[in-house]
């Protein structure tokens, strides 16, 4: 299974809030960020291969993970590039897969259950090859949440800025396609949006297989507070 890791951001309202550590060194439970990841994507799948993006002004990160390449206990492919928003560096990353292929993606401050995202996992490599398995949770402490409605089956039909009475919002895990990712990805891009959001929105209107997957909790770390809830996840569910 490929896994991507989108770690291009600035962290710029931790770092306004006094949070100088680049947000994918900022530890959880004494694990950096981006290596909780690397680690539970590993145990996910012993054939894991795990692409990571950061952008050029992040020197200590990209430090950090070429010392990991160098170990040799991951199979790791950094790419250092600056972009202007997460679906561009979701773009970047597709693009270096093989497009008959799927994946399974996330942002770097994206805390959740291993136990649960391994469950995940099973089921996204169980799907059909061209369908998609999205991460949702009801548990809603965002600043601005994607809400996702579902159908009996499991089956996404619509997401929404605004609160439509659903109990889901979109947690950030996105299990999909590469072939059809990259197309819509591609024309997403030449009509000049670059919110993830709308990436979706493209998904669900192509007609391909939208489901969701339901996860307790899952924590998106934007400010110090957020790192605190992390740990107390983190450490529910630690190995």
């Amino acid at each position: 299974m490929d896994f991507l890791i989108i770690a291009a951001g600035e962290g710029s309202r931790l770092a306004k809030e006094g949070v100088r550590t680049p947000k994918p060194l900022i530890p959880i439970n004494g694990r950096p960020m981006i290596r909780r990841l690397i680690e539970i994507f590993n145990r996910a799948d012993a054939d894991s291969h795990i692409h990571i993006i950061v952008n050029n002004e992040m020197e200590q990160v990209r430090s950090y993970l070429q010392e990991l390449q160098r170990e040799g206990k991951f199979d790791l492919d950094l790419v250092v590039e600056t972009t202007p928003s997460s679906m561009h560096s979701l773009y970047r990353l597709v693009m270096t897969l093989p497009v008959t292929g799927k994946f399974i993606a996330t942002t770097v401050d994206t805390i959740f259950s291993e136990v649960e995202f391994q469950e995940y996992v099973d089921a996204f490599s169980a799907a059909a090859p061209t369908s998609c398995l999205m991460g949702l949770t009801d548990y809603i402490d965002d600043e601005k949440p994607l809400y996702v409605d579902m159908d009996p089956d499991g089956r996404i039909t619509a997401f929404s800025d605004t609160d439509t009475g659903t109990r889901f919002i979109s947690g950030g895990i996105y299990g999909l396609p590469t072939m059809e990712s990259l197309k819509i990805l591609t024309d997403s891009i030449k009509k000049g949006q670059s919110r993830m959001r709308n990436f979706q929105r493209a998904m669900l209107s192509s007609g391909i297989d939208m489901r969701g997957y339901v996860f307790s909790k899952i924590i998106d770390v934007d400010h110090p507070g957020d790192i605190a809830k992390a740990e107390a996840l983190d450490l529910q569910f630690l190995r």
